[in-house]
């Protein structure tokens, strides 16, 4: 179902919608043409915040070659809004979560924020869903693949052309992205996977790290003898743009135990892994014109030498 709402685009103002106001969007899953309205986004009720883009198309976690879009024109990020997880589980991915325009209000000023009273709050998240078996869970993540349709070459090429013309970035910023996935592409089909490694079964370190703590990135060299030749390390890549951290110093900015899995709904357990403030997937590398999701890149603790502050 569709619901007519003002399009927006980035920079606006808007208000998320009150509770029951967002009710009557929603189907018996809690659901808007597939995409679901999560427990973790109902806080956000009444609350103001910027469009930080309208979404024309996404990745989805463990395919760099497949590029989807939303089925209806409608979705876009806000500045700064992740997922929580604590209606999951305590799902550690911190997904941006995706908006559909019905769910929001365009407003000209910050001003005071809508009043929202607990009881429709309660009957709110009393039609919210966050599982769908004992084993696998129920949101954003795991619907993508139902929200969505595989994009074809033509369609992205489109795409890249609608990001411009939605104002998500400049011609200029644009060309700058695309020139930056050739090189890469033309590289890998030269060289193979950049970092790439001769590993066969590749080592694992813990170092048991914590948020805030302090770490160093190990040099390119160090990191390569931990990976196979896909620049994997248990299965978990390393991409072109961490590379710019090698030899630098960061934080811990969360531990990365379980995450669901995009399309499945599967909780996974990772083990010796980490994010590190700042250091963000930054798909452009291998995605074509770059995607808006804003995924934090994953680091293996092998790849990082704990350093004690003086």
């Amino acid at each position: 179902m569709t619901f007519a709402s003002e399009r927006l685009y980035p920079g606006d103002l808007v208000e998320v919608k009150a509770p029951d106001e967002i009710l009557q969007t929603l189907d018996a899953d809690g659901t808007l043409d597939y995409l679901p309205f999560m427990p973790e986004m109902v806080e956000f009720c009444g609350k103001r915040f910027h469009v930080s883009r309208r979404v024309l198309k996404t990745c989805i976690s463990g395919s760099i070659a497949t590029m989807l879009g939303f089925k209806t024109d409608d979705v876009v990020v806000l500045d700064g809004l992740r997922c929580s997880g604590t209606a999951h589980d305590g799902c550690e991915k911190a997904c941006t979560i995706f908006w559909r325009e019905a769910w929001l209000r365009k407003v000209d000023a910050p001003g005071m924020q809508s009043h929202t009273d607990w009881s429709s709050h309660q009957r709110l998240q009393a039609r919210l869903r966050t599982s769908t078996g004992p084993k696998t869970y129920f949101c954003q993540a795991s619907e993508l693949l139902k929200a969505t349709r595989p994009l074809s070459r033509w369609e992205r090429l489109g795409t890249c052309i609608g990001e411009v013309r939605a104002r998500n970035c400049s011609a200029f910023e644009m060309a700058q992205r695309l020139g930056i996935w050739l090189f890469w592409r033309i590289r890998r089909m030269v060289l193979g996977a950049y970092a790439r490694g001769t590993q066969k079964t590749t080592p694992v370190a813990s170092l048991h790290l914590q948020p805030g703590e302090s770490v160093e990135v190990k040099s390119l060299g160090h990191i390569s003898d931990t990976l196979n030749d896909k620049a994997r390390n248990r299965g978990l890549s390393f991409f072109p743009n961490m590379r710019r951290l090698c030899g630098s110093r960061s934080r811990v900015r969360n531990r990365l135990d379980k995450i669901i899995v995009d399309g499945t709904g599967e909780m996974r357990q990772l083990r010796n892994t980490v994010y590190l403030d700042g250091s963000m997937c930054d798909c452009v590398h291998v995605a074509f014109g770059g995607c808006p999701r804003g995924e934090f890149a994953y680091w293996r603790e092998i790849w990082l030498r704990r350093e004690v502050e003086t």
